[in-house]
């Protein structure tokens, strides 16, 4: 059986169908003649005749008369409900039952009018009726989009450390858990946060997003909290925050270690009591909010500098994720290449389907200091400048053609970043040593996995693992 609303989805390719319930025949026949232009009508006599309809074909709305013998408009109403709870009913009532239609109302009737029936009125009622209907419709197949495009299945990864993040997704949706997700810029902080939110309960509700290092800090407050008419110079009407947009849904606050110090304070509060109140105001408003936060920082440090509060951090850091830099999973990099492909040929309207051999292994090759969505720019640009149904070596940028540039060495301003450059200094070096180490196998063994294995002494799984990590060919290695 198709949805309650299909027959409105297809609006202007049909006719909606609408079904007449009323015991009088001479009233079914008028129904006919004034509406059979712009609807297709069904009409019945009873209300156990309109539930056999109901069940067996596709109708868009019904009109149903209070007063029939045997079962009601209000039990008609009911039974209903149980199969079709989202189809439109209009209850029909003479004047001295309106009690009985406002009760129907409120057993989920979508509106009545008053007999004798005006058809000019009741044409007018019918059309706004189906309009909410259809705004509805297209309300839920737009979350099903966004759940779709947002979900946890739309992270992409094999890399056990995604699969991880993957996992803790589910896990945490269908709570109310706060959580911080810690990455670098650029590894897909708010893609989590999407997941999450999507996944959840609330995913009807708002996702509402507000990156604290965008803002400066004089307006930050007033963006979040909102604030009152008067309140401050050019404050002409009061204006709803972040907090009161996002009642009921998500609040996503980006790049959190950027907040100043006197804000952090008021957003401890909401976290523990769900009450704030508007720059300018005296009153507490209270709020419904799954709060999930996001920082490229490591918090922890920033605590012990005294830059972020520790109560606040130990509230935030709940349900930690830690999404991994793309340097570090690069065995990833042809399921994303493929994914983004798919993502963005036909919005640029471009026949590309595959990426070379050599593209591959440049992209695999390159450190992505920008992360995921460098990967994705540096693609979206291949897809516009190659000429054929292929990306090729000529259609990258620069900087990953030719290698990465040397790096100026940057001197650290601080000891928190001092402890971050030298981490990834080290892992650069590691990441450089061993894939020079499996390459050095492989020469001395011309490709052959499972002898150059077994030359360093290591597990042939653990050595394919590697040739996966950094894209290493075997077929450059077997005519050596």
């Amino acid at each position: 059986m198709f949805s309650a609303c299909s027959a409105v989805r297809v609006w202007g390719l049909m006719k909606p169908r609408i079904l007449i319930v009323d015991d009088e025949v001479r009233m079914q026949r008028i129904f006919e003649i004034n509406l059979s232009p712009k609807y297709e009508v069904l009409t019945c006599g009873d209300g156990k005749e309109a539930l056999g309809i109901v069940r067996g074909r596709d109708i868009g709305l019904m009109l149903t008369d209070l007063k029939m013998p045997g079962m009601n408009g209000v039990d008609l109403l009911k039974e209903v409900r149980k199969d079709r709870p989202d189809l439109p009913v209009i209850i029909m009532t003479a004047y001295g039952t309106v009690e009985s239609a406002v009760q129907a109302m409120k057993e989920g009737a979508a509106d009545y009018i008053l007999k004798p029936i005006k058809m000019d009125e009741m044409e007018v009622l019918i059309e706004k009726t189906l309009a909410v209907s259809r705004l509805r419709e297209e309300n839920r197949d737009l979350r099903q989009e966004l759940k779709t495009i947002f979900g946890p299945e739309n992270i992409i990864g094999h890399h056990p450390s995604m699969q991880k993040v993957i996992q803790l997704i589910q896990q945490v949706a269908g709570t109310k858990t706060t959580v911080l997700v810690k990455g670098e810029s650029g590894t897909g902080k708010e893609l989590v946060a999407r997941a999450i939110h999507y996944e959840s309960d609330r995913s009807s509700k708002p996702f509402v997003v507000i990156n604290c290092a965008a803002i400066p800090s004089t307006l930050l407050e007033s963006e979040l909290f909102g604030y009152e008419k008067g309140a401050f110079t050019g404050a002409t009407k009061t204006k709803k925050g972040r907090l009161e947009l996002a009642d009921r849904g998500t609040l996503f606050l980006d790049e959190i270690g950027e907040m100043p110090r006197e804000l952090q304070v008021k957003i401890l509060r909401v976290l523990e009591e769900q009450k704030f109140q508007r720059v300018g105001g005296t009153e507490d408003i209270g709020v419904d909010n799954r709060i999930i936060a996001a920082t490229n920082k490591d918090l922890k440090q920033a605590v012990e500098a005294g830059a972020f509060r520790e109560d606040l951090y130990y509230r935030l850091n709940v349900i930690t994720i830690p999404i991994p830099p793309l340097r570090e999973r690069r065995e990833d990099i042809p399921l994303l290449v493929e994914h983004f492909l798919k993502k963005h040929r036909e919005a640029l309207k471009k026949n590309v389907y595959r990426a070379s051999a050599e593209v591959l292994h440049l992209l695999v090759d390159y450190p992505w200091p920008g992360n995921v969505r460098e990967l994705e720019n540096a693609i979206v640009r291949a897809l516009v400048l190659c000429p054929s149904d292929g990306i090729e070596v000529a259609d990258l940028p620069e900087e990953i053609r030719f290698g990465k540039k040397e790096e100026e060495v940057k001197i650290p301003t601080d000891k928190q970043e001092l402890k971050r450059i030298k981490k990834q200094a080290q892992q650069k070096i590691k990441e450089e040593i061993e894939k020079k180490f499996i390459e050095d196998a492989l020469t001395q063994e011309k490709g052959n996995v499972l002898r150059a294995a077994a030359r360093v002494s290591m597990d042939r799984r653990q050595f394919q693992n590697l040739i996966k990590k950094y894209g290493i060919s075997k077929k450059e290695f077997e005519n050596g």
